[in-house]
Formats: C-alpha cells, structure tokens, sequence
C-alpha cells in the first residue's frame, strides 16, 4: 500500500514530537514543519495526502492558512484536520468554516487523533487506507497486496494495483491523465501522460482472464473511469 504523507504544521516541539511518533506508529510519514512558510515549502514540493494543522502558528494562523490552501485549485482538495487549545463552539465553527475537515482539541488522546486521521482519510482519500476494497467482482487488499477478480487471482505491478485502487476507491467518475498522474504516480513527479495509456493496458489485460476488463473505460477527449455501465 502506498504510504499516506502527512504534514504536521505544529510550532511547539514536545507536541510536533508526539504527532510524529503517533503517526510513524500507525504506518503513516510524517512531515514536519513548524510555521506556514515552511508548510508551504513543503506543499510546493509534493503534496501531502493530509495535514494536521495548528490553529495558533506565529505569524501566519492555522485558520488563515487553510482558507488559504482551500482557495488554491492544487490545494484545495487536501484533506486538513485542525488543532487547537479553544473549546468554544464558535471556534469549532471557524475552524470548520476555514476549510477543515475536522477538528481536535487539546489536549489530545493518541488513539483519538488516530482514529480521526483515519476516518478523514477514509472519506477524503479511500485509497491511502489500508482496508480491503469489493467493487464489481474485484476484491483488492492493500494489506496483502492481493487481487481477487471473480475468484480468479490476478497479478499486477506496482503501479497497476495502485491505479486498480484508485480507481475502485472512486467509482463512476472520469480522471483524466494529468489528475490520474497526480493521484497514482505523486504530484510533482515528471511522467509522460502517455505512460498512463501503457499501465492502463496492462491492467486490461491482467484482468481480461476474468472478463473484467471492461471495467475500466476510456471516456473520448476526457481520460478514465472505473464503472459497469
């Protein structure tokens, strides 16, 4: 399974600490920056699959910061959850408001913020977890790095089960090269879009044994997408 990429935006050092030792633990990577402008340094170089985000940073706020991440159309979609010592609900509803997907005060209990990265990324980015995945016939189990399709097992690269799960974590929706690119292969990594066209036809073809193959539709001008009809 792919590793999910967390940043930890955190300015305290005991608690940046802690989060990534609780995140190396659960088999997440963890990135770490102590203010914004090393956030964004961080961000421009590849993006993580979510980020833990400090209300109070100096300088910048966590607040502002995710506005500013969610009105940028290569941010926009990374999933953040945000830290903070304020209890009041108003401030729940601000954090919320700024771009948050959720939201935990401090002080925090490991197994917790835990279970909240892994909902988050459950609903945010199905693909960076680690449960099995049944769509149409396909078993896939990022754990024992095995496919099941209609009973038959089916042997496919590393790239080719991380496209296969990618596209079974998102149903029914068209991805085109670049945004294929930027989820399978990483954003900022350098790879002819035609590569996509190579690695989707061997995916076909591991598949066709089981009459599956169709599975994986090429939509005309527009790229890829996994559906029945």
């Amino acid at each position: 399974m792919t590793t999910a990429n967390i940043l930890l935006v955190e300015d305290e050092p005991a608690i940046q600490e802690l989060l990534a030792f609780n995140v190396a633990q659960c088999g997440y990577r963890a990135i770490q920056a102590f203010d914004v402008p090393a956030a964004q340094a961080e961000i421009n170089r590849a993006l993580p699959d979510l980020i833990l985000l400090d209300w109070m940073l100096p300088g910048t706020s966590g607040v502002e910061f995710a506005r500013r991440l969610r009105a940028d159309s290569r941010t926009r979609d990374i999933p953040i959850i945000m830290l903070t010592a304020r209890t009041e609900e108003h401030d729940k509803v601000l954090g919320l408001e700024s771009g948050a997907d959720d939201y935990i005060t401090k002080p925090f209990s490991p197994r917790e913020l835990m279970a909240r990265i892994r909902a988050v990324l459950r609903r945010r980015a199905p693909q960076m977890t680690d449960e099995t995945v049944r769509a149409e016939g396909i078993e896939l189990s990022p754990t024992t790095h095995r496919v099941n399709a209609k009973g038959v097992n089916v042997e496919l690269g590393p790239t080719e089960f991380r496209l296969l799960h990618f596209f079974m974590t998102h149903t029914e929706r068209v991805y085109s090269r670049t945004q294929l690119l930027d989820q399978v292969w990483g954003d900022h990594v350098f790879v002819e879009e035609r590569t996509i066209d190579v690695h989707i036809r061997r995916l076909r073809q591991a598949l066709e044994p089981s009459g599956l193959d169709n599975l994986i539709q090429t939509v005309r001008g527009s790229g890829y997408r996994f559906s029945k009809e």
